[in-house]
């Protein structure tokens, strides 16, 4: 196993963790422990997807993480 299966490995059990906890309903969608799991999941997910120059990967992984930070941004200001 290499460290880019690795890093890879625990950016989607980051995703997966996310979703399921939403699915048992310990986690809102909208929340931000949410919002923030899914961001850095997508990150070291698409980090790894670059390591091994898998750019399809790059690019859904990049488009979900800069999604998720979005909605967590616009999460945190109303809450402020």
């Amino acid at each position: 196993m290499t460290i880019a299966d690795i890093i890879g490995f625990t950016g989607v059990a980051i995703l997966l963790l996310a979703f399921a906890l939403n699915l048992v309903g310990l986690l809102t969608r909208d929340g931000p422990f949410y919002l923030i799991l899914n961001t850095v999941g997508a990150g070291v997910a698409g980090y790894a997807a670059w390591m091994i120059d898998y750019m399809p990967f790059v690019l859904l992984e990049g488009t979900w993480c800069a999604v998720s930070l979005i909605a967590l941004v616009r999460t945190l200001r109303r809450a402020n």
